[in-house]
């Protein structure tokens, strides 16, 4: 009796567990088809996602690239204007100063009148002289003051008056410096004066040229 009742109880259970499994089975497979079935699609939008991303990431790259450019050109296209801006402001005001430079180099030009002046009374005003000169060399400012025998460049100097000479070698070189210049951070503001060399043939060789008008 007992007997029969725990074989009918375990026919039972057999009963009630075979459905569950063929159930979990059956889920399982649907799942499993389910994810199959999906999972090239999930990839592909994963992926069009990534290239997205990386498409937005190379256009922020870019841009912010662009704008540093753009900045770096505008901070050097500033500071060349700022110093464009120094330039000119130095050399309007150096312009204005530099007729006290010359009215120093007049007085001193005239020895022996600055030399009967008092010597302290001198050696003060000679020190003012300098303390301005150098003053304004440290803002660039350089005097050009051509030694004789140096060439004449239309493009430095400003040919005040020409004196002749026999000497070939000497024709269009300085003799004299009437007045000097300035110049401002490699710019001539003032070009200095002087007097140039211009070759002339000597007496004997003109009155050849006079005697057969056919030389020229």
């Amino acid at each position: 009796m007992n007997f029969e009742n725990e074989k009918l109880n375990n026919d039972n259970v057999d009963e009630n567990h075979e459905p569950t499994q063929n159930s979990v089975e059956s889920g399982d497979e649907e799942i499993i088809s389910e994810e199959d079935e999906n999972t090239p699609k999930l990839i592909s939008k994963l992926r069009k996602k990534i290239e997205a991303l990386e498409a937005e990431k190379q256009t922020n790259l870019n841009g912010w690239q662009r704008e540093r450019a753009d900045f770096v050109n505008f901070k050097k296209r500033s500071d060349e204007e700022r110093k464009e801006f120094i330039k000119f402001a130095n050399e309007a005001l150096i312009g204005e100063i530099i007729p006290v430079l010359e009215s120093f180099d007049m007085a001193f030009s005239n020895g022996k009148v600055w030399e009967s002046l008092p010597a302290e009374w001198r050696k003060g005003v000679e020190y003012i002289h300098t303390q301005l000169l150098n003053t304004l060399k440290s803002r660039g400012l350089e005097e050009l003051n051509p030694p004789k025998g140096e060439k004449f460049n239309p493009n430095i100097h400003i040919a005040e008056s020409l004196t002749p000479i026999f000497d070939k070698k000497e024709d269009s070189v300085i003799i004299s410096t009437v007045k000097k210049g300035y110049r401002l951070n490699g710019k001539t503001i003032i070009p200095p004066r002087v007097v140039v060399g211009e070759y002339k043939e000597d007496n004997s060789h003109s009155a050849s040229n006079t005697e057969n008008p056919q030389i020229k």
